[in-house]
């Protein structure tokens, strides 16, 4: 049986999970902000120590990290450039032109990541179906790489018009830069997105070419530290996409990394619907720095090829950089542990984005942060155990966290610490809560019959709370919730999807054409994957992007999974016709069908899983201690028993309140619920009927 270790860097810890055959060992550790791969290195160590194993025991390590997000968020990437096409500097900065708040007269827009000085253009021009109009100007492209240099420029981004039809214009810009600038990273966007519409795809492109050093370099030092501690096992990255894909294209293409982290979190929570058979699951992730809510039905998340990072509006789309990437579809809100409490000039209590992080942290901590966190809020309202925290790695000091609290909110607010932490609680569950109800109005979904999917340092202790709040009876909190997202890694095949833009209209469908650019885009899909599948088998799925002629946005229609016939295009034409009127009630007739977009996705082919088996009652454990808890809904302080996770048998019913413990999370039980241990050793949580 082989080993294989999953480490997902968060904002505040770093988790670390290793299974071998049906056991496993896990991990969390501080995230050292300044260098991640030392945390890493310290988290390997700590859990390779409890698996008694050694670093060559390992067979593949995976890895995800938020690194690449942060640096966008935070402005801190490299110093970047934009090689453009005469006349289109300035896309980065128009966007689309659309307004996220049309009567918001003091709205601010998300500042592109090049400044205006670095955008330079230079003479050339092809036209939509990539025929030449103006040749590449080769000794502007010269002059222009002269005065970038002469600039500091640390990475450049190549986006010509139209070049991801015809990229002949872009690679040669690309080769006449490593001829005088050997060694500067270069991001084409033929490469990065060769997709339609401008402003999506040079914003993605200068936003890989804005991480690339960092990531590449990061992830050089972590290749290297592990060797240098034994671990010689391949490295695999896992992708926002939800898969897997070597370290040499993760390298390329970093901005494919950057919801790593919740993505794994999205696939553990699909694992775990499919165990139980549960069809409707909501899954809430909330760790150290943000809280991630992804709906999945059929065992599938969401999908999407476009994302937003930075946004400059909360919850509101447009406001954002746009990314053209393949993500699993979700809601992500600054509010986790680490989210930092205050009141706005307004008298109101708010939490986050603004986070302690791992350094300094929460004023609980002890490591010098001084404004409180929602972990202080927790620890006022006794939902935590100080000395066990972590795992009892991270001991707290609840009376730094009352007096943070007291200080920064109930002074303002004639509240004492304890009260303080209430308010802070109840409105970080309210945040959540907003956030669950918007991203499933979005969707066009409901909550009924759902299954809240909890796990996260965070997500067992806000769940059942967030659940109410959103109507949802019943939460599942699976065994390991604490380092989810790492045994989500653990979970996910090795995968890799090619986009492409070819124009097609149904009326003068090019089958050679789009067959052609189909069996390119396999090929290249296929080379990535096998490079990491090991010979496992693999399969692979296509999908075409498509609206009626006139429309602005596409319906995704699935293709078979090999060169189409004449009979396939008409059968392809009635399927969009299918999914369109499923969506709208009703289709367009006589209206002519375009496509914009392929899709080639390849993936190993997952292994079955074996659904749960019913088991029989057994008796409850007894409780190891009780504490004195605030509920946040009434406000009462009451005795909550505390149980011992390892200590419930499969089959054992406890009533709440209550809190069932274990190293690196905490379950709350609240009143009016129950929580039974299913045969899986999962905690299934019931609401009881009013």
């Amino acid at each position: 049986m082989t080993a294989r270790l999953a480490v997902d860097i968060g904002g505040t810890f770093t988790d670390l999970a290793i299974e071998r055959g049906d056991q496993r060992w896990t991990a969390k550790v501080l995230t050292t902000p300044a260098a991640p791969e030392k945390g890493v290195l310290e988290g390997v160590a700590q859990v390779l120590a409890k698996a008694g194993m050694a670093p060559a025991d390992l067979a593949l390590v995976i890895h995800g990290t938020t690194l690449a997000t942060n640096a966008i968020i935070e402005r801190k990437g490299a110093k970047t450039a934009l090689l453009t096409t005469d006349g289109f500097r300035d896309v980065l900065a128009l966007a689309n032109e659309a307004r996220y708040d049309q009567y918001d007269l003091n709205i601010e827009l998300p500042q592109p990541l090049v400044r205006r000085r670095w955008r330079v253009s230079v003479p050339e021009r092809l036209d939509n179906t990539g025929k030449v109009l103006v040749p590449l100007d080769e000794a502007a492209v010269r002059a222009q790489i002269e005065f970038l240099k002469g600039e500091g420029i640390e990475s450049l981004a190549i986006g010509f018009l139209h070049a991801f039809v015809n990229p002949a214009h872009e690679r040669r810009a690309a080769e006449i830069v490593r001829e005088m600038w050997p060694g500067m990273p270069v991001s084409l966007s033929s490469d990065v997105s060769p997709e339609m519409r401008e402003w999506e795809r040079f914003s993605t492109t200068v936003a890989n070419a804005y991480v690339q050093p960092l990531m590449a370099t990061y992830l050089g030092r972590l290749e290297t530290g592990l060797r240098a501690a034994g671990v010689s096992c391949p490295l695999f990255l896992m992708l926002s996409g939800g898969g897997l894909t070597t370290i040499e294209t993760a390298s390329r293409f970093p901005i494919r990394l950057v919801e790593s982290g919740p993505a794994g979190g999205a696939i553990f929570s699909a694992f775990v619907a499919k165990q139980r058979g549960f069809d409707k699951v909501l899954s809430f992730d909330m760790g150290g720095t943000t809280a991630k809510i992804c709906l999945i039905d059929s065992f599938q998340p969401q999908a999407s090829r476009t994302f937003e990072v930075a946004r400059v509006g909360r919850f509101k789309k447009g406001s954002g950089l746009p990314l053209r990437i393949p993500v699993i579809e979700m809601v992500e809100i600054g509010a986790g542990g680490g989210s930092i409490a205050q009141v706005d000039s307004m008298g109101r209590i708010q939490v986050g984005p603004e986070s302690a992080g791992a350094d300094p942290g929460p004023a609980c901590y002890g490591r010098g942060g001084t404004h409180p966190a929602v972990t202080d809020a927790n620890l006022s309202l006794g939902r935590y155990e100080p000395n066990l925290f972590a795992g009892g790695s991270l001991p707290l000091k609840p009376d730094l966290s009352r007096a943070a609290l007291a200080e920064h909110v109930g002074s303002k607010l004639g509240l004492s610490g304890d009260m303080a932490g209430l308010g802070v609680v109840e409105m970080v569950d309210e945040n959540m809560a907003n956030a669950a109800r918007v991203h499933a109005i979005e969707s066009g979904k409901g909550y009924e019959g759902r299954i809240v999917i909890a796990f996260g340092g965070g997500g067992p202790v806000h769940g059942y709370r967030v659940a109410e709040k959103i109507g949802v009876k019943r939460m599942l909190v699976p065994s390991g919730a604490g380092v989810g997202s790492a045994i989500g890694f653990l979970r996910a095949p090795v995968a890799y999807e090619v986009v492409k833009s070819l124009y097609q209209r149904f009326g003068t469908f090019d089958l050679a054409a789009v067959n052609g650019l189909l069996a390119s885009m396999s090929a290249e899909a296929t080379k990535v994957v096998a490079e990491g599948a090991f010979d496992a088998p693999v399969e692979e799925t296509r999908i075409a992007y498509m609206r009626y002629v006139g429309q602005g946005h596409e319906i995704s229609v699935p293709l078979p999974s090999r060169a189409l016939t004449a009979a396939d295009v008409a059968e392809i034409r009635a399927l969009y016709d299918s999914e369109y009127t499923r969506f709208y009630d009703r289709p367009v007739p006589g209206s002519d069908v375009e496509i914009l977009s392929f899709a080639v996705t390849v993936r190993t082919v997952e292994a079955p899983v074996n659904p749960a088996a019913p088991v029989a009652d057994s008796a409850a454990p007894k409780p190891i201690r009780t504490h004195m808890v605030r509920d946040t809904a009434s406000g009462e302080v009451t005795e909550w028993p505390v149980y011992d996770r390892d200590h419930m048998t499969p089959g054992a019913t406890i009533a709440g309140p209550a809190i069932v413990a274990e190293a690196e999370t905490s379950t709350l039980v609240g009143p009016g619920w129950t929580c039974r241990m299913d045969g899986l050793g999962y905690l299934d949580l019931t609401q009881e009927a009013a």
